[in-house]
Protein backbone atom coordinates (compact mmCIF):
# COMPACT_ATOMS: atom_id res chain seq x y z
CA UNK A 1 0.00 0.00 0.00
CA UNK A 2 2.90 2.36 0.71
CA UNK A 3 4.19 2.00 -2.84
CA UNK A 4 0.77 2.67 -4.34
CA UNK A 5 0.32 5.67 -2.07
CA UNK A 6 3.61 7.43 -2.82
CA UNK A 7 3.37 6.79 -6.57
CA UNK A 8 -0.14 8.23 -6.54
CA UNK A 9 1.09 11.18 -4.48
CA UNK A 10 3.86 11.85 -7.00
CA UNK A 11 1.50 11.86 -9.97
CA UNK A 12 -0.88 14.18 -8.16
CA UNK A 13 1.61 16.87 -7.29
CA UNK A 14 3.66 16.00 -4.20
CA UNK A 15 6.82 18.07 -4.08
CA UNK A 16 8.78 15.01 -2.99
CA UNK A 17 8.03 11.46 -1.95
CA UNK A 18 9.94 8.95 0.15
CA UNK A 19 9.75 5.18 0.16
CA UNK A 20 11.72 3.70 3.01
CA UNK A 21 12.24 0.74 5.28
CA UNK A 22 11.29 0.69 8.95
CA UNK A 23 8.67 2.78 10.60
CA UNK A 24 8.84 1.72 14.20
CA UNK A 25 8.20 -1.99 13.77
CA UNK A 26 11.71 -3.04 12.92
CA UNK A 27 14.13 -2.76 10.06
CA UNK A 28 13.16 -5.09 7.25
CA UNK A 29 9.63 -5.63 8.54
CA UNK A 30 7.67 -3.02 6.60
CA UNK A 31 7.90 -0.48 3.80
CA UNK A 32 6.62 2.99 4.60
CA UNK A 33 6.04 5.99 2.41
CA UNK A 34 5.78 9.68 2.94
CA UNK A 35 5.50 12.92 1.05
CA UNK A 36 6.32 16.59 1.20
CA UNK A 37 4.20 19.31 -0.28
CA UNK A 38 5.32 22.92 -0.65
CA UNK A 39 2.38 25.25 -0.14
CA UNK A 40 3.46 28.65 -1.40
CA UNK A 41 0.04 30.29 -1.69
CA UNK A 42 -0.15 29.90 -5.46
CA UNK A 43 -3.18 28.59 -7.35
CA UNK A 44 -1.05 25.70 -8.66
CA UNK A 45 -0.03 24.70 -5.14
CA UNK A 46 -3.68 24.74 -4.06
CA UNK A 47 -4.64 22.50 -6.98
CA UNK A 48 -1.80 20.06 -6.22
CA UNK A 49 -2.74 20.00 -2.55
CA UNK A 50 -6.38 19.24 -3.31
CA UNK A 51 -5.53 16.40 -5.70
CA UNK A 52 -2.74 14.90 -3.65
CA UNK A 53 -4.28 15.14 -0.19
CA UNK A 54 -7.59 13.76 -1.40
CA UNK A 55 -5.74 10.75 -2.84
CA UNK A 56 -3.54 10.23 0.18
CA UNK A 57 -6.33 10.47 2.75
CA UNK A 58 -8.72 8.32 0.70
CA UNK A 59 -6.10 5.57 0.57
CA UNK A 60 -5.82 5.58 4.34
CA UNK A 61 -9.59 5.50 4.81
CA UNK A 62 -9.91 2.64 2.28
CA UNK A 63 -7.29 0.59 4.03
CA UNK A 64 -9.17 0.95 7.30
CA UNK A 65 -12.50 0.10 5.63
CA UNK A 66 -10.96 -3.06 4.16
CA UNK A 67 -9.76 -4.05 7.63
CA UNK A 68 -13.30 -3.90 8.98
CA UNK A 69 -13.87 -0.37 10.28
CA UNK A 70 -17.52 0.49 9.69
CA UNK A 71 -16.77 4.17 10.29
CA UNK A 72 -14.14 4.15 7.56
CA UNK A 73 -16.46 2.29 5.20
CA UNK A 74 -19.23 4.84 5.76
CA UNK A 75 -16.73 7.66 5.28
CA UNK A 76 -15.43 6.34 1.96
CA UNK A 77 -18.99 5.71 0.74
CA UNK A 78 -19.82 9.39 1.45
CA UNK A 79 -16.61 10.49 -0.28
CA UNK A 80 -17.56 8.51 -3.41
CA UNK A 81 -21.01 10.14 -3.41
CA UNK A 82 -19.38 13.58 -3.24
CA UNK A 83 -16.71 12.81 -5.85
CA UNK A 84 -17.91 10.73 -8.82
CA UNK A 85 -14.30 10.25 -9.97
CA UNK A 86 -13.45 8.39 -6.76
CA UNK A 87 -14.10 4.68 -7.25
CA UNK A 88 -13.19 2.33 -4.41
CA UNK A 89 -13.67 -1.41 -4.17
CA UNK A 90 -15.72 -1.81 -1.02
CA UNK A 91 -15.26 -4.76 1.32
CA UNK A 92 -17.51 -7.79 1.02
CA UNK A 93 -18.75 -8.78 4.44
CA UNK A 94 -19.10 -12.43 5.40
CA UNK A 95 -22.27 -13.05 7.37
CA UNK A 96 -21.71 -16.76 7.93
CA UNK A 97 -19.46 -17.08 10.98
CA UNK A 98 -18.72 -20.72 10.08
CA UNK A 99 -16.97 -19.57 6.91
CA UNK A 100 -14.88 -17.15 8.91
CA UNK A 101 -13.93 -19.88 11.37
CA UNK A 102 -12.85 -22.16 8.52
CA UNK A 103 -10.80 -19.40 6.91
CA UNK A 104 -8.98 -18.61 10.14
Amino acid sequence: MAVQNVIGDSFRGATWIALHNGGGVGWGEVINGGFGLVLDGSKEAAERAEMMLSWDVSNGVCRRAWSGSSTAENTIRRAMEQNPLLMVTLPNHVDDEALLDEAL
